[in-house]
């Protein structure tokens, strides 16, 4: 299986991993706040990933590389905490279903993101994503021009996430993916709980009522998902990442129907509709190349790509 196949496979996965993970999200909202469920979600992941993460390293892939990954990893954890706090926190106030297509925004903002990194995206992925933003439109803005408060969370959010897939496509392919990932959920970890002891009150019980969904959310969306994202996108360019990633909402929608009796009104499919038609117009794009490495920023350490080349994705 060629590496470009084995990585659409990857994002497909997790694509259905994050849609399903919204039903999680809701639920444990029922006991504790976005802060401290995203806290105690992205320490889990990070725990979770620590010891693969040393083993690694002692075996002599990640050595050397951790220092190169910190403010790599402060970034991405600085975007993710970004992301994922306003999309939780939009949860509150709008549905499962709807958020995950919301979040898709980022396969618009994505490719305008690239190119302040000299990233180049095809014009059939352009008219893919005006096409998925119109249908966002449908879902998002009512008749009388108006948007939720959950809704414009979740969107604003969408610019976070947007950003995370351009900097995991720019970073990953010179980091030890499992490091990276540890890192970044460490940090998101951190600015959570800080923020959930100083505007939230959490008590011990809140979050063992809540466990369940949190642990879906930790492992699986978190360690699994987040994870398997950075290797994908080591041999997938992030407009074409953002697309497959942005399935997501459709699996949001399936599970929100199933799960939670979710439903939306036939302005919503329609926009749901043209969401999906721009995403799969995006993805057959013919000949989409990734383009030359652009250089790190002078505060950002940088490394040879050739320290990584013949490394086979440790979780593939």
């Amino acid at each position: 299986m060629g590496s470009r196949l084995r990585g659409d496979l990857l994002l497909l996965l997790v694509a259905a991993i994050w849609g399903s993970a919204f039903i999680a999200q809701r639920l444990g909202m029922d006991h504790v706040g976005p802060l401290a469920f995203n806290g105690v979600r992205f320490a889990i992941g990070a725990l979770v990933l620590l010891p693969l993460a040393l083993w690694r390293r002692r075996g002599g892939q990640g050595r050397n590389t951790w220092r190169r990954d910190l403010l790599p990893g402060i970034l991405l954890g600085s975007l993710l905490f970004g992301g994922a706090t306003l999309q939780q926190w939009g949860l509150v106030f709008t549905s499962a279903g709807k958020a995950g297509f919301i979040t898709g925004l980022y396969v618009v903002l994505t490719p305008i993101l690239g190119l302040l990194v000299g990233q180049r995206t095809s014009s059939r992925t352009w008219a893919g994503a005006l096409l998925a933003a119109a249908g966002l439109y449908l879902l998002t803005v009512t008749e009388s021009f108006t948007i939720a408060p959950g809704d414009g969370l979740v969107l604003i959010g969408s610019v976070f996430w947007a950003a995370h897939v351009v900097g995991v496509g720019r970073f990953s392919p010179d980091a030890e993916p499992v490091g990276l990932a540890c890192l970044q959920f460490a940090v998101c970890a951190g600015f959570s709980l800080l923020g959930a002891a100083y505007f939230e009150s959490t008590t011990v019980g809140a979050v063992q009522s809540a466990l369940g969904p949190i642990l879906y959310a930790g492992l699986l969306s978190t360690a699994v998902g987040y994870t398997l994202q950075v290797v994908a996108q080591r041999s997938a360019p992030p407009g074409h990442a953002a697309i497959i990633l942005s399935l997501e909402a459709v699996f949001a929608v399936v599970a929100g129907a199933a799960l939670l009796d979710e439903s939306l009104t036939t302005r919503g499919a329609g926009g749901c509709v043209l969401m999906l038609a721009g995403m799969v117009w995006s993805q057959m794009t013919p000949g989409q190349r990734r383009s030359a490495r652009p250089p790190l920023p002078a505060f950002l350490p940088d490394a040879p790509q050739s320290a990584f080349d013949g490394l086979d994705p440790p979780l593939a």
